[in-house]
């Protein structure tokens, strides 16, 4: 039984981690069409977005924008948090 259990633990790991890895490789590297622009920006500026807003979204797209290493990857790390 632990066998089966460590053997399905790391099938499990490994299965994520190549499917995190081809997601990560495909990302957008710039903005989408329809509110994805808007989403970037009100991130990166900490701006009020449009109703609900999605606060906790701004707040951590905000810190993934941080790790930006200049504005023109701020939408690849927008995209890497939403992955």
């Amino acid at each position: 039984m632990k066998q089966y259990r460590t053997v399905n633990n790391l099938m499990g790991w490994l299965t994520f981690i190549i499917a995190a890895t081809v997601y990560c490789l495909t990302i957008e590297p710039t903005a989408s069409f329809w509110d994805c622009p808007e989403f970037i920006t009100t991130g990166y500026k900490l701006e009020v977005g449009h109703p609900p807003g999605a606060p906790f979204f701004m707040l951590m797209a905000n810190l993934f924008t941080q790790f930006a290493s200049d504005v023109t990857t701020v939408a690849k790390m927008v995209n890497y948090m939403s992955a």
